[in-house]
């Protein structure tokens, strides 16, 4: 199996200037003047334009105001001031102060569409802290 996550965004010059910039991503694939690919994280991430109002899944209607949303990405770094330098130059809004548990910090995000997205560094065990590897 593989993974593919699709980021739904209403200009795509934009998302693309974002995404390159706030994260180091590199443009690897373009579908057209509505989609292009992006290489960088273990995962390709697509950027796919979608007009604000158009409908989306289940009839709802896309907004690219800040929204919540169960699935976000946690994208790991090695310098948490750092990345979240770099994002938030790029045009990031912050949700809230950066925070420190045991298992490392986390900078909760979003891009400037409204997708949230958390920036974490582990620390110490990281999550191996809070909750051993369940063994197969």
């Amino acid at each position: 199996m593989d993974l593919l996550v699709n980021i739904d965004v209403p200009n795509l010059a934009r998302a693309e200037a974002f995404y390159t910039q706030a994260l180091g991503l590199t443009v690897s694939r373009r579908f057209g003047s509505d989609g292009l690919e992006l290489s960088g994280l273990p995962t390709k991430l697509y950027l796919l334009e979608k007009p604000e109002g158009s409908v989306g899944a289940a009839q709802d209607l896309r907004r690219y105001g800040r929204h919540w949303t169960p699935v976000h990405l946690d994208i790991v770094v090695d310098d948490l001031e750092a990345a979240l330098e770099r994002a938030l130059g790029a045009g990031a809004i912050a949700d809230a102060e950066p925070r420190t548990h045991v298992w490392g910090k986390i900078a909760v995000l979003a891009d400037p569409f409204g997708n949230g997205f958390c920036l974490i560094e582990f620390l110490n065990g990281g999550y191996d802290e809070i909750a051993p590897p369940i063994d197969p």
